[in-house]
């Protein structure tokens, strides 16, 4: 049986703090997933099949949305 070939054809770019990347990683290796990119398609995957969330608050602006509830307050970092 072939193998079944993926074309992605686009990028998303997301900013995450060290705290959420971490995380992230963390989940990632816990369940072996191969890459970042394919952890995060899985948890996007993941969240899009559940109903058992509310949904989200309506929020000002996208950095008002994170991973976790702590709040990285240091803006003199610089990426």
């Amino acid at each position: 049986m072939p193998e079944k070939k993926l074309y992605r054809t686009e990028r998303l770019q997301v900013m995450l703090d060290e705290n959420e990347l971490e995380l992230i990683d963390e989940w990632r290796f816990d369940k072996r997933i191969p890459s970042r990119a394919a952890a995060i398609r899985e948890l996007i995957a993941r969240g899009l099949a559940t109903n058992e969330l509310p949904d989200p608050e309506r929020m000002a602006k996208s950095t008002d949305y994170t991973v976790t509830d702590e709040v990285d307050t240091d803006s003199s970092k610089t990426e």
